[in-house]
């Protein structure tokens, strides 16, 4: 339903119809009706080469703001959060990187649903790959959230809000500890990250 490269190809069986997915060489934003079978595939399958696939073209179209929206308003972005948790490190990291891309619109912020469990993720023992796509996330909700308010406004956070989870004590502890982190990339990112 969309251009492939030959070597990105996945052919994908569901309902009876053969479905072409790329794994991210779509140069073009997506139309609904793409994003939306995007997402059903995400949901509908435990492919991990499927739902990878899937994350990788999500992830990359939402580099373009008009799919951050149709993303966003086609429910998507509880759908690639769940793969956060997915215990296969690549679909992990796939779901970062897209959730990092969708981080950079401040209406979508607003939308990201993590329980306390991602902090998790902030651990010194978390792979480089995991924590530095942790910490991009948190760098661009971070740069967001300064462009938008002043200085001299301290922001309030309702409980239980992905805000309040990552400007909590908490996030703060591990961030703190990350500095001291025994990879040169990680302690970078993190001093990149501005203070909240």
């Amino acid at each position: 339903f969309y251009k492939l490269s030959s070597r990105n190809r996945v052919l994908t069986s569901g309902l009876g119809l053969r479905k072409d997915l790329t794994s991210g060489s779509y140069d073009d934003t997506l139309n609904t009706e793409q994003v939306q079978k995007l997402l059903y595939l995400l949901e509908s399958t435990e492919d991990p080469v499927i739902i990878e696939r899937a994350l990788v073209t999500l992830g990359n179209n939402a580099a373009f703001s008009a799919n951050q929206i149709v993303i966003r308003e086609l429910g998507g972005i509880p759908i690639v959060g769940s793969k956060i948790n997915n215990p296969n490190q690549s679909i992990k990291e796939k779901a970062l990187n897209a959730m990092n891309n969708l981080s950079v619109n401040v209406e979508n912020q607003i939308k990201i649903k993590v329980d306390s469990s991602f902090l998790s993720l902030l651990d010194g023992h978390v792979p480089k790959e995991i924590l530095l796509r942790v910490l991009t996330l948190l760098q661009n909700i971070t740069d967001c959230l300064n462009e938008e308010r002043s200085v001299a406004t301290q922001p309030t956070f309702p409980a239980g809000s992905l805000f309040s989870l990552l400007y909590g004590k908490e996030c703060a502890q591990k961030m703190k500890a990350l500095v001291h982190h025994h990879d040169a990339d990680v302690k970078e990112k993190v001093t990149m990250i501005p203070k909240f």
